[in-house]
């Protein structure tokens, strides 16, 4: 080989260098961008030539990273909603701990003076500020409901144009490396940041095949991008539920396959999920369990005395009724309706009821455990505190979601508006305080499920939601930490240092010059030995 072709080789060396140096300096800011070295080698005859322009690259680093950023943003998503809860049941001028107080202290104030026509509307104007303020509570709660259903759906859409992305980066990969017959570097990183952005969004499994295509998977093994294919996720009315929204997977024969939420454990759809399995159908449950025991506690008391009329004592309080929905796919048709029938036995969960090969099953949703079910002469049957009858016979396979106090503080009210109405007296036309003392004293029983007071059923819900945001916010550093780890780590290997790329530039601007130089050198040889003749 000439000194010239060596030479010419040298400048295009150079020139690849100087392009793989400029592109990294360039793409310094860019997300998902690993920077790039230029790999040379010694020419069979002579002089250098480009074997390849290599992107750094760390599978294993980017899958832990990946992993991590999935697991943050699950508990991202999980600490903002639980928060909005937190900043509620902090006030302490609003919330219901107060306003019970305040009830309290008018009942005894009624207590001491039952004739009082200012303690009479004192224990009215209390408590109908304390079951608006349930009603509030829980209006506040269904509004999250449907929020986290609009969260839900916005986070799928995101996902499906990702796993699209990533399809069709799959074909384009695999066409330019047999056109160029070289690795396409650009495509390679888009593909890669757009595995990063979808694992925020969920937990997935990344497979790369033999033919450097990626096949991604959920949690459970359900393909969701097979090569150049992408499966859809549809928002989709729960089956059990049609007030929550969950997903649906659309297989190859078109079929909308429901998922369940155990699938979703990271990412911001895991961290919604969790959170309205975990904290906000819990809390809505034990709200719920409040104010059902307060009403017929207090209800009990207050229909035992008499009013100043000489009248036995009404309701003092209002509540709804459970809530019972048929799955979607029962065959029978039939018609569940669900009543109390021992409140202190009710706790703050909802249920899963299934009838199958004859007998029922009732499950909790909140532990996952099942409860004794008696079936009653009538055909009914009894559970946790419930009576549940059907309007015909269940057929095998039929399934009911029971919710026994779940939004049933949207019907707590306060049932009298005549102050002359409160049944202090435990006789006709007596006048005196006993009832009411009566009333008093319930402050003090342990009514919400037959183990605490109102009070400490409220501090309990309190208790509960402060831990888990402690809990969540010791995970949520721990995690930020490992994240940091892991970014920084991914830097050292992909990210694009502007110094030492400025030394790079310098070094292979000196290299180009220097090839130059040599062919000029040839140049000048050729000259001479023309002048020699």
């Amino acid at each position: 080989m000439s000194v010239f072709n060596i030479g010419v080789g040298g400048l295009q060396a150079a020139q690849a260098g100087l392009y793989a140096t400029s592109n990294n300096i360039a793409n310094v800011y860019t997300p998902g961008y690993n920077r790039e070295i230029v790999q040379f080698g010694e020419n069979s005859t002579g002089g250098v030539k480009l074997m390849s322009i290599e992107r750094q690259f760390n599978q294993f680093i980017a899958s832990r990273l990946n992993s991590a950023e999935s697991n943050l943003n699950g508990l991202k998503a999980y600490q903002a909603q639980i928060s909005q809860i937190d900043n509620l049941l902090s006030d302490a001028d609003a919330g219901i701990g107060p306003m019970l107080q305040r009830f309290y202290s008018a009942v005894s104030d009624l207590s001491s003076n039952p004739a009082d026509a200012a303690a009479r509307e004192g224990v009215l104007g209390t408590a109908n500020s304390l079951t608006a303020q349930f009603r509030a509570f829980n209006n506040y709660l269904n509004d999250m409901q449907g929020d986290i259903n609009g969260q839900i759906a916005s986070e799928v859409t995101k996902a499906n144009e990702l796993a699209k992305q990533i399809a069709s980066l799959n074909g384009d990969i695999t066409a330019m490396r047999a056109a160029a017959g070289q690795e396409p570097n650009m495509l390679l990183n888009q593909r890669d940041h757009a595995v990063a952005e979808l694992s925020k969004i969920m937990d997935i499994r990344v497979n790369a095949q033999g033919n450097g295509q990626y096949n991604i998977s959920f949690g459970n093994g359900l393909s969701l991008v097979a090569g150049e294919t992408a499966t859809t996720l549809q928002p989709m009315r729960d089956s059990a539920d049609p007030n929550r929204l969950t997903l649906g997977y659309i297989s190859r024969t078109g079929a909308n396959i429901p998922l369940e939420e155990g699938v979703f454990t990271q990412g911001t759809l895991g961290g919604l999920m969790q959170f309205r399995t975990e904290s906000l159908d819990k809390l809505q449950g034990q709200l719920g369990q409040m104010a059902v025991s307060m009403t017929q506690a207090y209800n009990e008391v207050h229909n035992a005395g008499f009013d100043l009329n000489g009248q036995a004592g009404e309701d003092l309080f209002t509540i709804g009724q459970p809530r019972v929905n048929s799955h979607s796919r029962n065959e029978s048709g039939v018609v569940a309706t669900v009543s109390f029938e021992n409140v202190q036995q009710l706790n703050s969960s909802a249920y899963d009821v299934n009838f199958s090969n004859g007998e029922f099953t009732a499950i909790r949703r909140d532990n996952g455990q099942a409860v004794a079910v008696t079936v009653n002469p009538d055909n009914s049957i009894s559970f946790g505190g419930l009576n549940m009858s059907f309007d015909g016979t269940p057929e095998n396979g039929d399934r009911f979601r029971v919710y026994p106090v779940q939004d049933i503080a949207s019907g707590f009210g306060l049932n009298i508006t005549d102050a002359a109405k409160l049944a202090a007296a435990t006789s006709p036309n007596s006048g005196d305080n006993t009832n009411a003392m009566e009333l008093q004293s319930l402050q003090n029983r342990a009514v919400v499920g037959g183990s605490a007071t109102f009070t400490q059923a409220y501090a309990a819900i309190v208790s509960d939601t402060g831990t888990r945001i402690s809990v969540l916010n010791a995970n949520l550093a721990a995690q930020e930490g490992l994240a940091d780890q892991l970014r920084m780590l991914q830097q050292a290997e992909s990210g694009v240092n502007l110094d030492e790329e400025a030394a790079n530039l310098m070094r292979y601007q000196q290299y180009y010059q220097a090839n130059a130089r040599v062919i000029q050198a040839g140049i000048t040889i050729m000259e001479e030995l023309l002048q020699l003749r």
